[in-house]
């Protein structure tokens, strides 16, 4: 492996995460201003409801979500303490849990999406032309595909 990076490849590196954290820095900004939870709760909110009343393990959520988590068992913790989710025994294995999203929580994970949806399309869309928002997907694609193939294969 080289020791050498290219100035361009850092100039890529700092605009990616630059990017990235402006973005994540307004949208939780607005969900504080609408009083609602963090976006890491969002996150959690949204794999569950995707997954329906089968639930998660919290190992589950974890690799579906759009930033890690470490604490994910505090997390759901005051998840569960808010009434967002609910947490029950596994029936494959008695050490594991499920986790199942509420009625509350659905209804949370919509409102927080109606913000959302809002700050995505400011900070994306609004900017980039549909055949940039491709071209970003596309790039973006190659670097998360790498990334993915580079852990299975160690």
């Amino acid at each position: 492996m080289s020791q050498n990076v290219e100035e361009h490849t850092v100039d890529a590196w700092i605009a990616l995460f630059r990017a990235k954290e402006h973005v994540l820095s307004n949208v939780e900004k607005v969900f504080k201003q609408n009083g609602l939870p963090l976006f890491l709760w969002y996150d959690v909110l949204w794999e569950l409801d995707k997954a329906g009343s089968k639930g998660l393990r919290p190992f589950e959520i974890e690799q579906g979500m759009l930033i890690p988590q470490y604490g994910m068992s505090r997390l759901l913790a005051r998840m569960e303490k808010a009434g967002y989710i609910v947490r029950s025994p596994s029936s494959v294995d008695g050490r594991g849990h499920l986790v199942s999203i509420t009625q509350s929580g659905s209804q949370t994970r919509q409102k927080m999406w109606q913000v959302y949806s809002q700050e995505i399309q400011s900070s994306v869309g609004d900017k980039l032309t549909e055949e940039e928002c491709h071209s970003l997907r596309s790039i973006l694609a190659k670097l998360f595909e790498r990334s993915v193939t580079e852990v299975e294969t160690k």
